[in-house]
């Protein structure tokens, strides 16, 4: 098991997010905003790393969630950009890594709900991404 890959898958889901041209406008970050932020944002939030190495080598799987948080009204403005975020990360062939590489990146589920008495909304999105070193 090794998780050196996931600085590097991390760096790359954010090159790709952050220049994909359906999410210009949109701040893309690893950390909560101070003061929680306003607006409509996407956040790189958790990751959960397993051992995926068999005989042809060492390898590992990576959960990670992408979040989108909106306070605006209504579930539209952060659900279209929580669309966005799964098309930037459908075509897995793009991401490139500075250290191992990417196998397969795939959308696994998503959970939206209202934070803050209603009003802000948050859809989690999970990714499972394998890597081979």
């Amino acid at each position: 098991m090794s998780y050196r890959g996931a600085a590097a898958l991390q760096a790359a889901v954010f090159a790709r997010l952050a220049g994909w041209p359906a999410l210009a406008g949109v701040t893309v970050l690893d950390a909560m905003p101070a003061g929680g932020g306003g607006g409509t944002f996407v956040l790189i939030g958790p990751e959960e790393a397993r051992d995926a190495s068999d005989r042809t080598g060492t390898g590992a799987e990576h959960r990670l969630v992408i979040s989108v948080i909106s306070d605006a009204t209504g579930f539209l403005a952060a659900k279209t950009v929580a669309v966005a975020v799964s098309e930037a990360l459908a075509d897995a062939a793009g991401l490139v890594l500075a250290v191992g590489r990417l196998v397969g990146l795939e959308f696994q589920r998503a959970q939206a709900r209202r934070l803050e008495d209603g009003d802000v909304r948050r859809i989690d999105l999970t990714f499972r991404a394998r890597l081979d070193f």
